[in-house]
């Protein structure tokens, strides 16, 4: 029996060392095939972070890719072991008749027949010819990823990448940009304003972006020891840099991108180079609740919960939220406003504000409306940009008026419940006017746009009464997809307007949720009479000229709308009942008397279509041709013509940049090709072409001549 025990033990170590053996085999090789594609998802965020944001930053990416790779590989290889071994030869030889297990198992922890099998299974194991275990390399997986890898690789380190996205990673700040003059050595310290949070920026090129209102500091160091170095700027400024040593230093506020060049005695055409001034955005703001501008509250509702999110590009300043509460119908409307400071969760970039409003502790009452509109600002300094979201209105379900009897037709209220009266719009901007000179212009403007504002929601709700489109589909818009508008001269997606809660006469609600987005109720429009009709839309249009002078800030122009506006009003409310008609609508008859008669008094032609195209345009197009044939165009015309035209052009800067490199190079194929490419865009659009009206055959010129011979 101890013979027996020994001989099992001197089995059971060289046992274990051939499997250690073959498991460091198949190890080895998972190790290299799990390393072999795992390297290319290293190497590619190194290569692209190279080429946004420098070597520092592609040495770190690929130090944490690498951690990432080795625990993932460490992970897998823990699957390998001497079960997994023993497993795959049970799977593969037969002869071990599932029984390698005991192979690993102390004989002392084995009865009789199990020790019988463990010394059956290891003697087989000691001759019998094991079989392949490790992992078949996969090679043409290998080749493709690699293939794919060198590929990508080659494009992000020596390929070009466009300039939005090279500067992406710089959060908008300073970038390097076009390479520095030959001979030139640049330092530039960017001093950007304190309100951004970026302190000062470090860059060696002489291009950069950089937050409109930074201070940029100079310091050239320039072969040949030039006797004077000047900045020339596009808008004909000029900087002369003063000597300090070996360098040549000099500071600027930049608040507007600018082209520039670097002007010595031995070079004074020196290329061009550009700093471009990002100015600070206003906050954008995201509504999530909520998911529509009028919300028509139920009879068990307590509370009215709010969710709003805001983000800037440099940081968040103070938010408010406006709360404004109708009493009142008619012209007898009045409103009581309050303002709640808010204080939101997140970073100073990004927060969420949540506000439930308990409408008992309001005082919100039967036939009253509620609403409310948040506004954020940043911390521009001097002035902060300020961004309001859309008002979201809470309304009490309408009212309809009982049946009249003996009527021929059922009587419905027609007097609308107004937001906001056209009287109080008066009175307010009257008060404006006269508190005007003592405000600052941006603050005139604000408050002037926000009775323009007023007055859209005004002419909203009495447009109801004409049939007129809703202005939001808040049924088809998901949570969350209401972004304010910074500028609030565009009014379509800033503010309510009516939607399904009572709107019109009645609740039509259901059938806007079930057909999204309504238009033209003929349904609305027909509760009016014609005159009556005509009077309130002479009211809407003068409205809609109040509002547009008053988001202008033109107080004196947008008063006497006001109170034509009125005036309509007035004549309108004195109708307060109108009948519905029971029996169908009676169309007017159709004139016959004139069919086929040929006779065209009283019509006139339509507009000419074609215009004459503009002075101004033919410069550019002459321009353009001459590039196009490979001459010169006149330089100083064009430089001229795309100065004055900054605003209609996206990228000036650029596009004189590209026509200073080809004046400098006329014999630059791809320069000339560059500006060909950046003109195409701006060339005018040619007239609809003019054909001849094609001859009549016999039947068309025996009608015409029929039509003629009848003619006075």
């Amino acid at each position: 029996m101890g013979d027996a025990t020994a001989w099992s033990g001197r089995m059971n170590a060289v046992l274990l060392q051939r499997l250690g053996a073959e498991l460091s085999r198949v190890r080895l090789r998972r190790l290299s095939i799990d390393l072999l594609l795992g390297l290319p998802l290293v190497l590619l965020p190194a290569a692209l972070l190279h080429r946004l944001a420098g070597s520092a930053a592609a040495v770190i990416a690929a130090v944490l890719a690498a951690v990432v790779l080795s625990l993932v590989v460490l992970r897998r290889l823990r699957v390998y072991d001497e079960h997994w071994l023993l497993r795959r030869l049970d799977a593969q030889r037969p002869q071990l008749e599932d029984s390698a297990a005991l192979a690993l198992i102390s004989s002392a922890e084995l009865n009789p027949l199990q020790q019988l099998q463990q010394q059956r299974v290891q003697a087989r194991l000691q001759t019998l010819d094991w079989p392949e275990l490790r992992a078949v390399l996969p090679w043409r997986r290998l080749v493709l990823i690699w293939a794919i890898a060198v590929a990508a690789a080659a494009v992000l380190l020596w390929g070009r990448i466009p300039a939005s996205l090279r500067n992406s990673g710089l959060q908008g700040v300073a970038a390097e940009a076009a390479a520095v003059d030959a001979g030139i050595v640049a330092n530039l310290d960017i001093q950007t304003p304190d309100y951004t949070g970026l302190g000062t920026q470090h860059l060696s090129a002489l291009d950069a972006k950089l937050p409109a209102g930074s201070r940029v500091r100079w310091a050239l160091r320039i072969d040949g020891d030039p006797d004077s170095v000047t900045l020339a700027f596009d808008d004909g400024s000029r900087l002369v840099l003063q000597r300090d040593g070996g360098q040549w230093q000099g500071a600027r506020l930049v608040d507007r991108s600018t082209l520039y060049r670097v002007v010595t005695p031995a070079k004074p055409d020196a290329p061009l180079h550009r700093l471009d001034a990002m100015p600070d955005r206003a906050p954008e703001i995201s509504v999530h609740a909520p998911d529509k501008t009028l919300i028509t509250m139920t009879e068990q509702q307590q509370d009215w919960r709010l969710d709003f999110e805001a983000r800037d590009d440099y940081g968040l300043g103070p938010a408010e939220l406006s709360i404004e509460k109708t009493e009142g119908d008619g012209e007898n409307i009045s409103v009581k406003k309050q303002i709640i400071a808010l204080d939101g969760s997140g970073d100073r970039r990004h927060r969420e504000y949540r506000k439930t409003l308990d409408l008992k502790a309001l005082g919100f009452a039967k036939g009253e409306d509620l609403i409310v509109r948040l506004s954020v600002a940043d911390n521009h300094q001097p002035q902060p940009n300020r961004s309001r979201s859309a008002s979201f209105i809470l309304r009490w379900p309408a009212e309809q008026a009982k049946d009249s009897a003996g009527m021929e037709g059922i009587v419905r209220q027609a007097a609308p419940a107004y937001f906001r009266s056209e009287r109080q719009l008066i009175i307010d901007t009257e008060a404006l006017i006269a508190e005007r000179d003592a405000l600052s212009a941006e603050r005139l403007a604000s408050r002037a746009d926000a009775l323009g504002v007023d007055q859209k929601i005004l002419r909203l709700r009495y447009g109801q009464f004409l049939g007129e489109e809703f202005e939001s589909n808040a049924e088809q818009a998901p949570p969350g997809a209401q972004v304010a508008n910074a500028n609030p001269n565009e009014e379509h997606d800033e503010q309510p307007s009516v939607t399904d809660g009572a709107a019109g006469f009645g609740k039509v609600g259901d059938v806007a949720k079930e057909y999204g987005h309504v238009h033209d109720k003929p349904g609305a429009a027909t509760l009016l009479d014609p005159e009556t009709k005509r009077i309130l839309k002479s009211a809407l249009d003068e409205m809609w000229q109040a509002e547009g002078q008053l988001r202008l800030a033109k107080l004196d122009e947008a008063l006497p709308c006001e109170h034509r506006a009125l005036e309509y009003i007035k004549q309108v409310q004195q109708a307060t009942r109108v009948y519905l008609a029971r029996s169908g609508l009676d169309l007017p008859q159709v004139d016959t008397a004139r069919r086929l008669t040929g006779d065209r008094g009283g019509l006139k032609d339509r507009g000419d279509m074609l215009q004459s195209r503009a002075d101004d345009d033919l410069l550019i197009e002459q321009a353009w041709m001459a590039l196009q044939q490979g001459e010169t165009p006149d330089w100083q015309a064009l430089n001229g013509w795309i100065r004055g035209h900054r605003q209609r052009i996206t990228d000036a800067l650029g596009l004189l940049a590209a026509a200073d490199k080809l004046q400098r190079d006329p014999q630059c194929q791809p320069c000339r090709e560059q500006l060909l490419a950046q003109l195409w865009p701006l060339l005018p659009v040619p007239a609809t072409g003019v054909e001849p009206r094609t001859a009549p055959d016999a039947a068309g010129s025996a009608y015409l001549d029929a039509v003629s011979a009848v003619q006075p």
